[in-house]
């Protein structure tokens, strides 16, 4: 009640959420049915992906944001996996790069070509094997080019350098039961993951090390989340002994108590918070509900406010959430979201009611724009860097986005050499072996079917020249 008692000045207090008319969802969608308590979908400024039932195999749809409407049942798919896909993210610096984590023990890296899919895709750019059971999460870095963080349910977190396909990080000795999540810090010199002991932990991936922790920071024993917010701070959501649902807000510097800690309803759904670091407010979408809650986090007690809530019929299977990038900043909408039904997808609006047409600098302040601010090795080698800032000001227009290009280190050609980079970091590194038998293979493959083409042609102009010669008979 003290959060809804409270009057206080804020210019969100007043956000209204719409969803979008009928002929602007996508329709005929069959969301996957998987258990698993990922988003299934994530977008981008040109793309939204959803994981989808497959039959054999896993599979995730790939929609220019354009494509609005019913979807056939035909249309191409990312289909490259051989069982179900548990979670997908987009490459915060390359709009056509996404990664997704299966069941099949491996995570897989696709490039969506320039308008979108015209042909099923069913090869990755590179294959990422380390794990040794499924895969249920994966996170690019925020601030680092073609750094991944994929974990699983062998307890493990893996970092690799996408561009060489290396597994350059692996936390196989934090956890001690499953990771429910895991999230970045602003400049992904951290993460924080939560877990089924009911702890969360505060990780330096680099230094490998634990730098806090909490036990129990939700007594229920029902799936917790826990994610970074813009000053350093970890917001939870999880449940309390009596099954209720919580928020909390923790100070990892000092994690005896909780800033503030919230109890909402005994709903069931698992928590997904969804956060704008530019806005400061925290969505909050039960698994299964049919509403969003919102928050504001200020730095006055009670730190966590209650705005509002949007609510609609339909309950929620999974949830998108757009980049700020990808807004449309003329209607001041300050956030959008993907809203996952049985069979379709449907876009939510949320708008701060302005009179004026003119831009409004306070509702946004420059944003991470999607250049990156390191390259894997510069992170690597301990350097940390914020997100680059873009001005959208006159709305965000895309670049050109370069094609993501998987140079494999050759492992017979590794001269010893003395303290390498590489070698400081313990990791697997039989992929790229396998890769590289995998090409020899293809060539093998491509090779024999050139020769029998070429066999096919010149027995087909043999025939074309007795053809012509008896016609050339039959004439005379």
């Amino acid at each position: 009640d003290t959060m809804r008692r409270v009057v206080r000045q804020s210019k969100f207090r007043h956000v209204f959420g719409q969803a979008v008319k009928n002929d602007q969802c996508y329709d005929d969608i069959r969301v996957s049915r998987v258990t698993w308590d990922s988003s299934f979908c994530a977008v981008n400024p040109r793309f939204v992906a959803i994981i989808v039932d497959a039959s054999g195999g896993g599979a995730f749809l790939v929609l220019p944001l354009h494509k609005t409407g019913r979807i056939d049942k035909s249309y191409p798919t990312v289909c490259g996996h051989t069982g179900p896909v548990l979670d997908i993210d987009w490459c915060p610096h390359n709009d056509h790069v996404i990664a997704s984590g299966s069941e099949d023990c491996t995570v897989m890296v696709w490039q969506i070509p320039e308008n979108g899919l015209t042909l099923s895709l069913t090869e990755p750019v590179v294959v990422l094997e380390g794990h040794s059971k499924r895969v249920g999460i994966v996170a690019w870095h925020p601030t680092a080019r073609n750094v991944l963080l994929s974990a699983g349910c062998d307890n493990a977190i893996i970092i690799w350098n996408v561009g060489t396909g290396e597994a350059l990080i692996n936390l196989d000795d934090m956890h001690v039961d499953m990771i429910y999540n895991v999230s970045w810090n602003r400049n992904g010199s951290l993460i924080c993951t939560a877990s089924k002991d009911k702890k969360v932990r505060v990780i330096d991936p680099r230094k490998q090390e634990i730098v806090a922790e909490k036990e129990k920071t939700h007594e229920g024993a029902r799936p917790m989340r826990a994610i970074f917010l813009a000053d350093g701070n970890i917001f939870t959501t999880g449940f309390s002994r009596m099954s209720e649902r919580q928020l909390a807000l923790w100070n990892p510097k000092n994690m005896e108590e909780p800033i503030a800690l919230h109890e909402m309803d005994t709903s069931n759904g698992v928590l997904l918070p969804f956060y704008d670091p530019d806005t400061n407010i925290i969505y909050l979408c039960g698994k299964g509900d049919s509403s969003i809650r919102y928050f504001e986090i200020t730095d006055e007690s009670p730190y966590v406010h209650y705005l509002n809530t949007f609510s609609s019929k339909e309950p929620q299977r999974g949830m998108g959430f757009m980049p700020k990038r990808g807004l449309d900043v003329n209607k001041c909408e300050i956030a959008r979201f993907f809203k996952l039904h049985e069979r379709k997808c449907e876009p939510i609006i949320m708008t701060v009611p302005r009179k004026s047409d003119l831009f409004q600098d306070d509702l946004y302040p420059d944003t991470a724009g999607p250049e990156a601010a390191l390259e894997a090795e510069e992170w690597f080698e301990g350097k940390n860097a914020d997100p680059l800032l873009i001005s959208l000001k006159h709305g965000y227009i895309p670049g050109k986005n370069r094609d993501l290009k998987v140079v494999k280190k050759n492992i017979l050609d590794n001269k010893p050499a003395g303290n390498k980079k590489s070698d400081l970091i313990n990791a697997p590194k039989k992929a790229a072996d396998a890769s590289n038998s995998q090409n020899d293979a293809k060539l093998d493959e491509i090779l024999k079917e050139l020769k029998s083409i070429k066999d096919t042609i010149s027995n087909q102009d043999e025939r074309i020249s007795k053809l012509e010669q008896q016609m050339a008979k039959i004439a005379d």
